[in-house]
């Protein structure tokens, strides 16, 4: 009885260090954090960008464009400062440096927010349905994941679209004088 007794005390501690040891693992995989030296390097080559924790972007981006970006944040409507930027240049991404509008196609719709009637490269956005907040949406990330905004089909010719984004999504590069 004593033996059997024993035995069962030993399979529970084995068990139970298995289990031990499987969540060290877990835990040391989920804390790791990409430096924000190597982080940038990876954007600066555009390469991996979807292996930067959102530990390592926090750490790179304001609160702002971290809770729009990777939280599906809305910054207030007239407060973004690119909202009446009419300098030339592009749009890039404020995290990852994508290039994603021209201001060729940037039009004053009075919504509030920046807004495009197109598209830099299709092939660096992603649209997805949206229904949050109890409407029917066209959500616009970016391709390495990135919350931008939204597009509507209220715009100007010829596409009749219009792309609603967040200033704090955005950088803007102005084209060389």
């Amino acid at each position: 009885m004593m033996i059997r007794f024993f035995k069962i005390l030993l399979l529970i501690a084995v068990i139970g260090g298995v289990s031990a040891c499987t969540h060290d693992l877990q835990a040391s995989e989920a804390e790791t954090v990409l430096s924000p030296a190597a982080a940038k390097q990876l954007i600066a080559t555009g390469q991996d960008l979807d292996t930067i924790p959102k530990q390592t972007w926090q750490q790179l981006l304001t609160k702002e464009q971290y809770r729009i970006l990777w939280k599906k944040g809305t910054e207030r409507a007239f407060t973004g400062s690119l909202l009446n930027n009419k300098v030339k240049g592009t749009y890039v991404t404020a995290g990852c440096r994508i290039p994603v509008f021209r201001s060729e196609h940037k039009f004053k719709s009075g919504t509030g927010w920046p807004s495009f009637w197109e598209v830099l490269d299709k092939d660096n956005v992603i649209l997805e349905k949206d229904f949050s907040w109890g409407m029917r949406r066209t959500e616009v990330l970016s391709k390495c994941g990135e919350h931008l905004g939204h597009v509507f089909e209220d715009g100007p010719a010829p596409t009749g679209l219009r792309y609603c984004i967040n200033s704090a999504a955005l950088l803007f590069v102005p084209d060389e004088q």
